[in-house]
């Protein structure tokens, strides 16, 4: 199989991923909290293969692996928070969208990385593509959401800003990784930064109001039927997430990094056609669908796509 089908392949399974964590959010794991601890906890069973791969880097390099851990749990308990607060396809477009912006201008103000005209006509095209998914048809306008966002005392109910928070967070952690893993063995690294993750979630547990919301969450309201079944839904979807991130590098391992980054547009596209069929069936994925609505998507899609290609032909 070539690189171009690997990659398609990987951003398909990856956009099932998304929407089935959205559903696992609203009806099973409805705590963020509950949803990302699972999921370090179950991303540090890595270390089991510590014997063979694990090495102490030095202290100044462990520190940073830990960082790095700590970095990418904050990403996805905001990612959880957005998918349980907005629309799952336009919360993963926003965030996929924002992320080389924020990793640009993280690149920019701390590494000292300058601007190529590439990347600057990239970042055009995906701050196009941004603002017409945040200005699709819906409840408020975007300012509307922007202002309700950054007035509200608690930020845990806007999506908008829980999207930009996810999105600052998830490019930090790729530059930071970009870091450790330029420095160390790979998996040696690996190691380090999924036992930073899972660290990280632990202090949930310090905090007795989150203890019981995980606990609580875990433990389940429906029947022992039911949650066997959403417990295998979870792991199977952690499952087919692993897979496809496997997929994604095997891909850019054998073909071009651009073409394979600007793919993610296929990712997007995948999940607006699953949660339009799925709008019928779950109420989570219940959508207004226009024409106008439907046409600005797929112009979005074509933006953003433009964007990420032009920024990875450059970097």
């Amino acid at each position: 199989m070539s690189w171009f089908w690997i990659a398609i392949l990987s951003y398909f399974l990856l956009a099932i991923v998304n929407l089935t964590d959205k559903f696992l959010i609203d009806n099973v794991l409805r705590s963020s909290k509950a949803y990302a601890f699972l999921v370090c906890l179950l991303g540090s069973l890595v270390f089991l293969a510590a014997p063979w791969f694990l090495k102490y880097p030095g202290i100044l390099l462990l520190g940073a692996n830990l960082i790095t851990g700590a970095i990418f749990a904050a990403a996805i308990f905001f990612l959880y928070s957005a998918l349980r607060r907005g629309e799952a396809a336009r919360t993963i477009i926003l965030i996929g969208g924002l992320i080389p912006v924020f990793s640009v201008l993280i690149s920019w103000l701390f590494l000292g990385d300058t601007f190529s005209k590439g990347q600057i006509l990239g970042l055009i095209f995906l701050l196009i593509g941004i603002f017409l998914v945040a200005f699709l048809p819906g409840r408020h306008s975007f300012w509307e959401k922007l202002w309700l966002s950054f007035r509200s005392e608690d930020y845990k109910k806007n999506s908008l800003l829980l999207i930009i928070l996810a999105s600052f967070f998830y490019a930090l952690f790729f530059t930071a990784t970009k870091y450790v893993y330029a420095s160390q063995e790979f998996w040696s690294a690996f190691i380090w930064v999924r036992l930073g993750a899972l660290l990280s979630v632990l202090f949930f547990l310090f905090d007795k109001k989150s203890r019981q919301e995980i606990i609580s969450n875990l433990k389940g309201d429906n029947g022992k039927k039911h949650q066997n079944k959403n417990i295998f839904l979870f792991l199977f979807n952690q499952g087919l997430g692993s897979l496809s991130f496997i997929l994604q590098n095997y891909a850019i391992f054998l073909g071009p990094v651009a073409i394979i980054t600007a793919l993610q547009g296929v990712q997007y596209a995948v999940m607006m056609f699953f949660a339009f069929f799925l709008g019928f069936f779950f109420k989570e994925y219940k959508e207004k669908f226009t024409w106008r609505a439907l046409t600005q998507k797929i112009i979005a899609l074509i933006f953003i796509s433009l964007g990420l290609y032009f920024i990875s032909l450059y970097v």
